[in-house]
């Protein structure tokens, strides 16, 4: 009833088109056109001949471009960068941003490259952006074949969760300063708001900026901080009074090069090439017009994010689980024991077919998400339901890496490789999918809050 009274309803053309004669031959056994693996549950429904309202031929033209870029700049190259520990983040900004990747969620006055057909009368993904977001969904999707967290960690992550607040509450002159170099991948920005000492509970920061004259003096540290050794702006929330909670708390950008800022790598469990650092500031001046918006107003600015972060990382988990699931049938299809195809083995396809069972489920939350912010339903009654969709993400990608890696047994302990070195790789990254976002403990009480149980 909260939902019927306060969703503002958008008109769009979502709704399947009236019947032609090819779509009712469609519907009476006519295959629809597919896409990508022929290996059952490895690609979203649409694409292994279910219909959907969702998505159209420009959908599908841009599905097809994020594809052709991930299969030959990042697929060839994902498991030395992740060996490595780092990629060459500079370089494949700029190739993403030529290739109309990077900059396709941004706005197009400060750079932003909105692929075809994605701009219209309807909501986006955040305030300022009204790109469809199921080409938001599109892309992350195929972004995450790659089958590495870190690498996307690294390459995107930084500055899509730390420009939102400078586009949306800062000055004229700060968007135009900052924005368009780090939307055309010349520069980046991270977000800063995690401490040693707060965690998931964002309203105990304790970073602190004194305003003397014209700047701010800002102290603190910022733990778990991804992208922070290579951004060139730090987007930090920090607190300016005495005041506790979320009363108080403001947020400035820092530049690299401020004297104070300390930068150290910090060694992860997975997403190894993340860059996930650890930032000190010892009594660095930041001018008062780096202020992001109004001071006492950064927690609002932080919550912006909240949502679309979950929903990204969402559609990361999906796809890594669809990547367990082909790897787990492509290799049990050839592998054979006692006298039989692996495959053969009730065992087996039970464990594939609980796989393909979550997977749709997961699926279908997240579509029913992008619908929903799509048709103009207020982001604060959405918190919840997407704080659900992480968990059942997360929970979702743990289960996958589990049983695909006991359906390669010990070839899953090795790294390296393709197939089992893939799942061997995503399984090293749960945990931060688990609880960086927001942990799976806290999702679920902010979902439970919402109900007002």
């Amino acid at each position: 009833a909260v939902l019927t009274q306060t969703c503002s309803a958008v008109p769009l053309s979502l709704a399947p088109p009236a019947p032609s004669p090819r779509s009712m031959a469609a519907m009476a056994g006519e295959s629809h056109e597919r896409f990508g693996s022929d290996v059952p549950f490895a690609e979203p429904p649409d694409l292994q001949g279910q219909f959907s309202p969702y998505y159209g031929e420009q959908h599908r033209r841009w599905r097809a471009r994020c594809r052709k870029f991930v299969e030959e700049e990042l697929i060839p190259f994902a498991e030395e960068w992740d060996e490595a520990g780092d990629i060459p983040v500079e370089e494949l900004r700029r190739k993403a941003y030529a290739a109309g990747i990077y900059g396709a969620t941004w706005p197009a006055e400060f750079g932003g490259t909105p692929p075809e057909g994605s701009e219209g009368a309807w909501h986006g993904s955040w305030d300022a952006v009204k790109v469809d977001p199921f080409f938001d969904l599109i892309m992350w999707d195929e972004l995450a074949r790659c089958a590495s967290g870190g690498l996307l960690a690294g390459l995107f992550v930084p500055t899509n969760i730390g420009l939102p607040p400078i586009l949306v509450y800062g000055s004229q002159e700060l968007k135009e300063r900052i924005a368009r170099d780090c939307i055309t991948g010349q520069k980046s920005c991270c977000l800063s708001v995690t401490e040693p000492s707060g965690g998931s509970d964002v309203s105990a920061i304790q970073t602190t900026a004194v305003r003397e004259g014209d700047f701010y003096i800002v102290n603190g540290a910022k733990k778990w901080i991804t992208g922070g050794m290579k951004a060139d702006f730090f987007t930090v929330l920090c607190r300016t009074s005495t005041e506790g909670g979320h009363k108080g708390a403001s947020m400035l950008v820092l530049e690299k090069g401020m004297p104070g800022i300390t930068t150290r790598r910090m060694k992860t469990q997975g997403w190894w090439a993340s860059n996930t650092t650890y930032i000190e500031f010892d009594n660095v001046r930041v001018p008062v017009a780096n202020l992001v918006g109004s001071e006492g107003e950064g927690f609002k600015y932080t919550m912006i994010n909240f949502n679309h972060e979950r929903f990204v990382l969402t559609v990361q988990m999906l796809r890594f689980s669809r990547i367990c699931l082909e790897e787990a049938i492509t290799f049990a299809r050839r592998r054979k024991t006692f006298g039989k195809r692996l495959i053969d083995h009730q065992v087996i396809r039970h464990k594939i077919a609980e796989m393909a069972l979550r997977i749709d489920a997961t699926h279908r939350q997240l579509e029913n998400y992008a619908y929903q912010v799509k048709s103009g339903c207020p982001e604060h009654l959405l918190g919840g339901y997407m704080a659900m969709t992480k968990v059942g993400g997360s929970k979702l990608m743990e289960f996958c890496a589990r049983e695909a890696s006991q359906i390669f047994g010990g070839q899953s302990f090795t790294r390296g490789g393709t197939g089992a070195g893939r799942v061997e790789r995503i399984y090293r990254e749960v945990r931060v999918m688990a609880i960086g976002g927001g942990s799976e403990e806290i999702m679920l009480n902010l979902a439970a809050s919402q109900a007002k149980l």
